[in-house]
């Protein structure tokens, strides 16, 4: 049923836990309710894509910091880092994978996987990306990963400003999306991965291919890796 769910919401991501659960009892003929299919979007991280009242994390509201990009010209690397997490299926089970992408080169700068939501493993991935570059803003949703304490401390400490989407709105961190989209059908769906190991190393392998050899039309077919670095680096 997860499968399902995230086949549908990667493809159609405004779309919300009542049509999904339409689509599931049309398409696939499995008599499931609207609740259980929110309940496993919520164990997924899954947020439907649209303008809507947050009621239920009103605590995490003074953690919420402006959306810094509209109108923003992105001229240079590490200008600006999005950062987000998102829901990978395995064979059996599932993992979480956290990225932080350049949005001026699109190069992943760091990524990690975990089998739990637990804070932890973000911000680990933050600490060792920064202690080699630091950004000068870095964007994110307003999900609970950065909507707390720790989160906060660890960019002021830095002096890295904190940019957070619109509640809902898709386009305030369209480039994050579209890779996830580009990773789930490149690599996700047409593999299945028994174990975290070989998720691990299917995901090492395409981090690297994805920075260092593959052309991304939005930077004139250049690979990221010689955008962000202005050159390729040597092969080791």
């Amino acid at each position: 049923m997860m499968r399902r769910i995230d086949e549908i919401h990667t493809a159609h991501p405004t779309w919300g836990y009542r049509t999904i659960t339409k689509i599931i009892r049309r398409d696939d003929e499995i008599l499931v309710n609207r609740k259980k299919i929110r309940r496993m979007m919520r164990v997924m991280g899954i947020y439907t894509i649209y303008p809507k009242p947050n009621l239920s994390k009103r605590y995490h509201a003074q953690y919420i910091r402006p959306y810094l990009l509209r109108n923003l010209d992105i001229e240079r690397p590490d200008q600006v880092w999005g950062v987000d997490i998102t829901y990978i299926r395995m064979q059996k089970g599932f993992m979480y994978l956290f990225i932080i992408i350049d949005w001026y080169s699109r190069r992943i700068v760091d990524y990690e996987l975990s089998s739990t939501l637990e804070k932890s493993f973000v911000l680990n991935c933050l600490k060792r990306a920064l202690s080699n570059r630091k950004p000068e803003i870095i964007n994110s949703d307003q999900g609970g990963h950065f909507t707390n304490p720790d989160y906060i401390e660890l960019l002021e400490e830095d002096k890295i400003k904190i940019s957070m989407d619109g509640k809902g709105q898709a386009l305030d961190n369209v480039r994050t999306e579209r890779f996830f989209r580009t990773l789930k059908y490149d690599l996700i769906y047409i593999n299945e991965f028994e174990t975290p190991k070989g998720l691990r190393k299917a995901i090492n392998s395409y981090m690297h291919e994805y920075n260092t050899y593959r052309p991304h039309s939005s930077i004139g077919y250049l690979c990221p890796d010689q955008v962000y670095y202005g050159k390729l680096p040597k092969a080791a």
